[in-house]
């Protein structure tokens, strides 16, 4: 395993700050996503931290309770596409979040390793960023969202218990089911 992790935990956003989501379903149904997208592996939870915090979702905050619930020598790594690593001197309080947590990055095409690690330096002047490799998926969840509000099939881009919600939930002003046999 490339980064020995002993467990992935997802974090829907709450209130996203910087921007709003095309079609938003709401925190709970995102929520209620992850825990059908991750439940049947042991190694992923689901946390609710930031749908319970009041106000906007920054990842600094999160990071900072993480860090008072796990023990001094668990390391916390935040998983990031190249886009938003390469994104990280924008975020609010950048310098903590690097502090807080070791920025795990799979590159994508037009972000690449070089430019990332030298954004992540531009930050905190040290190496806080490392770097992992994975199939590349180009599923998005904006690709996803505009699939099914149009009705068309998103079996294959998510779980299939996912695309069951989605439909049964009539997400994102789907006319049409966008569940598994759709």
């Amino acid at each position: 395993m490339q980064l020995s992790l002993d467990v992935v935990v997802f974090v829907p956003v709450g209130e996203a700050p910087h921007r709003t989501i095309e079609q938003d379903p709401g925190a709970e149904a995102r929520f209620t996503m992850c825990e059908y997208a991750t439940s049947a592996d042991a190694r992923f939870a689901v946390s609710r931290i930031e749908i319970e915090r009041p106000g906007p979702s920054y990842t600094v905050e999160t990071l900072r309770s993480l860090r008072s619930s796990v023990g001094a020598e668990d390391e916390l790594f935040l998983i990031l596409g190249g886009d938003q690593a390469a994104a990280l001197p924008d975020w609010h309080e950048p310098e903590e979040v690097l502090g807080l947590a070791t920025a795990a990055v799979v590159e994508r095409a037009e972000h690449r390793r070089a430019d990332i690690a030298e954004r992540v330096r531009s930050i905190c002047g040290d190496d806080r960023a490392v770097f992992f490799a994975m199939p590349r998926v180009d599923v998005s969840s904006t690709l996803v969202r505009r699939r099914a509000s149009a009705g068309l099939p998103i079996r294959y881009l998510v779980p299939d218990k996912v695309a069951n919600y989605i439909g049964a939930q009539s997400l994102y002003s789907s006319s049409a089911p966008v569940g598994v046999g759709a």
